[in-house]
């Protein structure tokens, strides 16, 4: 069998039939991922295959460091045509590492280039790509129809204006570029010398005075409209765990207070303040019809030295040793009795928690809507075969994988699209596989509505779009 062939990953006849008759050709919705307003509202075109390669991709990054590669060539002040040669010198080396499956798709479907990348291949593939590039189809409204993604959500903090996503939505492009609402920064009361800064900037885009709580609350309260009125459907938090400690209005206020003034929270006060903004958020998702997502587990920032060279989102988090299940706990609970409990997205990132996370989901779904909670798919260290494998059957040996949302990039870079294809190829082997088997029914189109349901159709209901 040919490498990266057509039947990549699909190991069974009903695999296969699954894969190519039907998810290959669903659309896509990319409900979260970190792709750049800005670039999309231009149109951007990118100058040379290093610039939409390798530019603000960690999980190369961090290869690149382990194959012994010096930093200049990856972050640092080599010309893009050098950064490129060490990522080729690299990537020989990622054998059974997803990164090696991704660059290659991405070379096939992107420039439709075959050649395995090494340093002998590097001079071809970057002249055949960088003519590519130079297509009138090859820039970001042209990968968005070529992919047919149907939606987009970004990711945006409150106190970032919205002009760019006005801005799509006045140009014609088909492609809904939706914001989402991430207002992590709202909860930085042990840190006055970055919350100060960040509630300058949210009181300019509110066009308020924020002095006490109630005003930041009003101030959020605001954004979270404005976001509704530019197509949010969800929101989305990033956390180590859920804070877990409940916290009156008085003592929120005064721990406000103090840090406005620039006296830092302690670990206590920051977990009270935490819990008791997260309840808040919580209760506007609900009204509002929205999707919270969660998103626990990374331990972000370890290498002191590598954050403070490079900042952040640059290579240095890993997978957290947190304790999850009683502090998510505490929250969903204190949502769910409030009747206050939106639909929600569980996303962990230690394997350790993927029981744990299926099966909470279960003991907060309420009738009222379908899958109202989900265990997400696999998650940045996550989202490789192994993983998703690992997802599947948490999901669905305890809870409806026939309700499961599906697949999302949570990626920086508009080459990531295939990332659903990788996913779709794995869910349909899954299948496939265990019908062939004998394990499942012998039943192709219940197999093939579970499939497109995974892949296109839960995801246009359960967020609502419009699609």
């Amino acid at each position: 069998m040919a490498y990266l062939d057509e039947n990549f990953l699909l190991h069974s006849p009903t695999a296969r039939r699954l894969f190519h008759e039907v998810a290959k050709d669903q659309p896509i919705i990319d409900y979260h991922c970190h792709l750049s307003p800005g670039e999309i509202a231009t149109n951007h075109r990118w100058g040379n295959l290093a610039e939409i390669w390798l530019g603000g991709d960690h999980y190369k990054w961090r290869l690149m460091r382990a194959n012994g590669i010096d930093e200049d060539l990856i972050t640092g002040g080599a010309t893009p045509r050098e950064k490129f040669q060490a990522w080729a010198e690299t990537v020989p080396f990622t054998l059974r590492n997803p990164i090696h499956h991704w660059t290659h798709i991405e070379l096939q479907r992107y420039f439709g280039i075959d050649l395995m990348l090494t340093p002998d291949t590097a001079d071809e593939i970057w002249e055949r790509c960088n003519e590519k590039l130079q297509e009138p189809e090859f820039c970001v409204h042209g990968i968005l129809k070529q992919f047919d993604v149907r939606v987009v959500g970004t990711t945006d903090d409150p106190a970032d204006p919205l002009d760019d996503h006005l801005a799509i939505a006045a140009s014609g492009l088909k492609t809904l570029v939706v914001p989402t609402f991430r207002p992590d920064k709202a909860l930085l009361v042990d840190r006055p010398d970055l919350l100060g800064p960040w509630l300058g900037r949210l009181e300019q885009i509110a066009d308020t005075h924020i002095v006490h709580l109630s005003d930041l609350l009003a101030a959020l309260q605001k954004r979270h409209d404005d976001f509704h009125a530019a197509g949010a459907r969800l929101s989305d938090h990033g956390m180590d765990r859920m804070p877990a400690l409940p916290c009156s209005d008085e003592e929120a206020a005064m721990i406000f207070d103090n840090a406005r003034a620039g006296r830092a929270a302690t670990p206590e006060q920051k977990e009270k303040f935490s819990f008791y903004l997260m309840v808040f958020f919580g209760q506007l998702d609900a009204a509002r019809g929205w999707t919270k997502q969660l998103h626990l587990g990374a331990a972000r920032n370890t290498n002191s030295r590598g954050f403070q060279l490079l900042g952040p989102d640059t290579g240095y988090d890993t997978i957290g040793d947190f304790r999850q299940g009683s502090a998510l706990l505490t929250y969903l609970d204190a949502l769910a009795k409030n009747d206050a409990l939106p639909k929600i997205v569980l996303y962990n990132l230690n394997p350790a928690d993927n029981y744990l996370f299926a099966c909470m989901t279960g003991a907060f779904q309420d009738g009222t809507f379908p899958g109202k909670i989900q265990y997400g798919s696999g998650w940045w260290f996550l989202d490789q075969k192994n993983g998703m494998e690992l997802q599947l059957d948490a999901l669905s040996a305890t809870g409806l994988l026939s309700r499961f949302v599906g697949m999302l990039t949570d990626s920086r870079s508009f080459l990531s699209f295939p990332r659903h294809e990788y996913f779709r190829r794995i869910l349909c082997n899954l299948l496939g596989s265990e019908a062939d088997r004998g394990e499942l029914p012998d039943d192709f189109e219940q197999l093939a509505n579970l499939v497109r349901s995974i892949c296109f159709g839960n995801a246009k209901r359960h967020f609502g779009f419009d699609v």
